[in-house]
């Protein structure tokens, strides 16, 4: 099975929040970085700072969580945010050297 990854995204001003899931998380986050969807929502609200993530053994258990996830408020996804990373750093060079294929 696949791994799978469930991310949040933000922008430089951390007022607008995208809930992603992916199998290879530093090639989405790139994908969001360069803005290889022009028309998606991350890319019209310059989505691209990676301030929250959580790594899944199989990609089915990430979509389960994104679902959960995105039917939360907006306060229980801050809330998590904050528990991880409380000053909101762009955690892109922590994770970008994770796999890569």
């Amino acid at each position: 099975m696949k791994p799978g990854f469930i991310y949040i995204i933000t922008n430089k001003n951390n007022t607008t929040l995208y809930i992603g899931v992916t199998s290879n998380l530093p090639k989405r986050i790139t994908e969001h970085i360069e803005k290889r969807f022009n028309d998606s929502f991350s890319a019209r609200y310059n989505l691209n700072k990676l301030v929250y993530y959580e790594a899944f053994q199989m990609i089915g258990d990430a979509i389960a969580r994104e679902k959960q996830l995105k039917a939360g408020s907006r306060a229980k996804k801050m809330a998590l945010i904050n528990g991880m990373n409380p000053d909101w750093k762009d955690l892109y060079e922590d994770i970008k050297d994770v796999m890569w294929f």
